[in-house]
């Protein structure tokens, strides 16, 4: 079993302003009071770097299916992958906090056919992803968070 305050206290959090400041919130208000647009979708994410070892601590939107999570590997439409997607590509044992709940995932990358509907059902939702995945020649991952 893995201790999740452990997890938390080894967390590093992106040198970026706004992830900061939106980790800060989250902590402060258990997740209920984040400056963000979609901070009813917000959770904390950790994965563990694949070449530092170190815990990454990264506030994403997430889409409930089920009692499993989608996130979004868009990178605000960026042409490359985010850091967390290439470290949970790496090892895909991951960290969620949301609001009250932190557990242990296994995050697992969608496959075409599977990203399909997950994608229509996304971008339904929040259609900043799809104005994202215009931007950009890659396809935009999306990735299945299972709670172990």
């Amino acid at each position: 079993m893995t201790d999740l305050h452990e997890i938390e206290e080894r967390a590093v959090d992106s040198p970026s302003p706004w992830a900061k400041k939106h980790v800060e919130q989250y902590l402060e208000s258990g997740g209920e009071a984040v400056e963000h647009p979609m901070e009813d979708r917000l959770i904390l994410f950790y994965v563990t770097g694949r070449q530092s070892g170190d815990i990454r601590r990264v506030p994403l939107v997430h889409f409930t299916d089920g009692d499993d999570m989608f996130i979004v590997a868009s990178k605000g439409g960026a042409p490359d992958d985010p850091e967390w997607y290439r470290n949970l590509v790496a090892d895909p044992r991951v960290w969620v906090r949301f609001k009250g709940d932190f557990f242990e995932a296994r995050a697992e990358v969608l496959s075409p056919e599977e990203r399909a509907p997950a994608w229509g059902m996304i971008t339904a939702i929040a259609p900043s992803f799809g104005d994202y995945q215009a931007k950009v020649d890659r396809v935009i991952p999306v990735v299945r968070l299972r709670r172990v």
